[in-house]
């Protein structure tokens, strides 16, 4: 399967999700790129954007594990590169 750069923005609203967030990460680890993690704490929420270059099955599987924990919305774009 090709593989496609994506981008999958995550924002955490519930501080105890954090760490299966981040367990997650790990475990897509080969696939990424890059990231960029924000606490705004202003609001309340910590915001991560992952730059992926994987195939789609991996990056959907990765989003969609993402949006199924509480307190965690994620949302992919992804190049038609």
């Amino acid at each position: 399967m090709d593989s496609r750069v994506s981008v999958v923005s995550i924002i955490i609203k519930d501080e105890e999700a954090a760490g299966a967030v981040n367990e997650l990460l790990h475990e897509f680890r080969q696939y990424i790129v890059g990231r960029m993690g924000i606490p705004y704490r202003d609001r309340g929420v910590s915001i991560i954007s992952v730059v992926l270059d994987a195939p789609g099955d991996m990056t959907s599987s990765l989003s969609g594990k993402l949006g199924m924990l509480e307190g965690v919305s994620a949302k992919t774009l992804t190049a038609k590169i």
